[in-house]
């Protein structure tokens, strides 16, 4: 993940975004994979692959904005 500009401001809607398409990009490509691959449907039965997804990149992108401090 690149570092915070030099201007020190915050992650904006813009980086919010990009990592939120990132996220569901992945989770939905292991969904789809588990969808025609028999033996990764058998792993993931019973498990929401798309909730538990999305909460722990949520997750993750919110504690990496939440600990990172601007420079100055």
């Amino acid at each position: 993940m690149p570092d915070a500009p030099p201007d020190g401001r915050s992650p904006g809607w813009r980086e919010v975004l990009l990592i939120a398409a990132v996220v569901l990009g992945a989770v939905l490509a292991l969904e789809l994979l588990s969808a025609a691959l028999p033996p990764v449907r058998d792993l993931f039965r019973g498990l929401p692959i798309v909730i538990v997804g999305l909460v722990a990149g949520t997750g993750a992108m919110l504690l990496l904005i939440a600990v990172r401090r601007p420079r100055g």
